[in-house]
């Protein structure tokens, strides 16, 4: 099995500024795969590099085997993006702009007409088909973003912060989307604000920092490396304060507060046994225990928290984008 992207020490700079700094990741085929980052860690140059908007200062990145660069064709016709902006010819019935694209992309006009069709009634919007994109409802023009990305029928998806700006409900029902189209077989790529999304939808998630990759893994794997907290309330306050869990290396505190007792701990699930065995050798009757897990947002925090902006903001990356060809149609920038 192909890898949908193999990405080795990748680079890209813009002046003095090192926007991406030697970042190396792998993403399976047929994966649900989230690229994490704070505002200015390289996201949008990453993607911009992949799609052929941004030229790499070094390193090598290959799409399903194609280098982005040396075999830009192929790389090109195998990502479809949904960008966050929206990117779209509003002077065209929606139907019209994704027969473009398809065209764009070589494919004739009357298979274009079946596969637009085909795009609009997978996001649920076909019956807007004679609609212009402006008359569309926010919700409405995130499906067509998708839409436009799959009408080329791409092995890669790429989605950028898909639902930003959207309420609970729809957002709710583009995760049904993705979800479906990952089951069927395409590769994901999502970038996302949303922790929850992320921990919700992907198998695996790289975080992405001042330009470097400091974590890939499971969402699972990631709040894993997070402490936990034990809440207990006792019956009553204790006397004295029996010692607990003494040489167990994965507890990093113990608090009392009168009636509770609240440990931090790693795997908080396996020591809380041996906790309420203890607390019952004491004589402390337990009234309630809670046990609460790290969030991946906590991790994510922890992990981007060094505060240094090294990289460019968002809009500075999409100021230097610059395609880097045009021919066909293959460049191009707001299709």
């Amino acid at each position: 099995m192909t890898n949908a992207l193999e990405i080795t020490n990748l680079r890209k700079s813009y002046g003095d500024v090192q926007a991406l700094d030697g970042v190396s990741l792998t993403v399976p085929e047929g994966s649900f795969f989230g690229l994490l980052g704070p505002n200015g860690a390289g996201k949008t140059t990453f993607i911009s590099i992949l799609v052929g908007l941004v030229r790499k200062s070094g390193g090598e990145a290959l799409v399903f085997g194609h280098d982005v660069e040396t075999d830009y064709r192929a790389a090109r016709d195998a990502i479809g993006l949904a960008p966050q902006e929206f990117n779209v010819d509003r002077f065209f019935p929606i139907h019209e702009v994704l027969e473009h694209k398809a065209g764009y992309h070589g494919i004739p006009a009357a298979e274009a007409r079946v596969r637009a069709a085909d795009a609009l009634k997978r996001v649920g919007i076909y019956d807007k088909r004679n609609t212009r994109f402006d008359w569309l409802s926010g919700g409405m023009k995130r499906r067509f973003m998708i839409a436009r990305a799959l009408v080329t029928e791409p092995e890669l998806l790429i989605l950028d912060e898909p639902s930003a700006g959207v309420d609970v409900q729809l957002r709710r029902d583009l995760w049904d989307l993705v979800t479906e189209l990952n089951e069927q077989g395409t590769t994901i790529l999502l970038t996302t604000h949303y922790i929850e999304e992320a921990e919700r939808l992907c198998d695996e998630v790289a975080i992405l920092d001042s330009g470097r990759v400091v974590a890939v893994a499971s969402p699972e794997a990631l709040k894993g490396r997070g402490a936990d907290h034990i809440t207990i309330h006792l019956h009553n306050a204790p006397h004295s304060r029996p010692q607990l869990l003494v040489g167990d290396d994965r507890v990093e505190s113990i608090e009392w507060n009168d009636d509770q007792l609240i440990v931090t701990a790693r795997e908080g699930g396996l020591i809380a046994p041996t906790l309420v065995r203890e607390l019952d050798r004491e004589g402390l009757e337990i009234v309630d225990m809670e046990i609460a897990r790290t969030s991946l947002e906590e991790i994510f925090v922890e992990m981007t928290h060094s505060g240094v902006d090294r990289t460019p903001s968002d809009q500075d990356e999409k100021e230097h984008a610059a395609p880097i060809a045009t021919d066909g149609g293959h460049g191009e920038r707001t299709q």
